[in-house]
């Protein structure tokens, strides 16, 4: 079960042209934004990620205006495990379990998965915060991240397990964004 002490959202390359051309682009693009702000309430480090921006450009803006606390991590490998400064601001937050959330579902956000399970990571995947520009891709991505152990969540459902309690500040700020 996913808990605020141990657990870090990590969002992956949600940026330019592509974010808009995903498969149901509006729905990712508002349950990261929903995500992203979910997780402030909760006090959960996030590690954002972008992949090439000088060409896939920045993140969209309906994330990004939520992110003003963090610095992007630049990258040009697809799993964001093998760019170091990733690994190093993950093993810093000392968490073990990882909330993935970006672009495209089969490439980035698979490779990623797979070498934080072959690291010892707890991984779950938003599936309402990932795809690709196929629905069938992004299926298939999924499907690969589960058989090698992740496991799935969604926004509401991730946001309310790290709660735990239906009441105080932080479940009126939840069940705001969420409604």
């Amino acid at each position: 079960m996913l808990n605020k002490e141990e657990t870090v959202l990590v969002l992956i390359d949600i940026q330019g042209k592509l974010a808009r051309i995903v498969d149901q682009s509006e729905f990712v693009i508002q349950n990261i934004a929903n995500v992203v702000q979910g997780a402030k309430v909760l006090g959960l480090p996030i590690l954002w990620l972008e992949q090439y921006p000088k060409g896939l450009g920045p993140t969209v803006e309906e994330i990004a205006q939520y992110l003003t606390d963090e610095k992007p991590i630049e990258k040009i490998t697809f799993s964001a495990y093998d760019t170091p400064e990733f690994v190093e601001q993950l093993e810093a937050t000392g968490r073990k379990k990882v909330l993935l959330a970006g672009i495209e579902t089969h490439i980035c956000v698979y490779q990623t998965a797979a070498q934080l399970l072959a690291s010892g990571y707890d991984v779950e995947v938003l599936a309402d915060c990932v795809s690709s520009r196929t629905a069938l891709s992004s299926e298939i991505g999924i499907e690969k991240m589960k058989q090698m152990g992740a496991k799935l969540t969604t926004v509401e459902m991730a946001l309310f397990e790290m709660q735990q309690i239906a009441k105080g500040d932080a479940f009126k700020a939840i069940s705001k964004i969420i409604k």
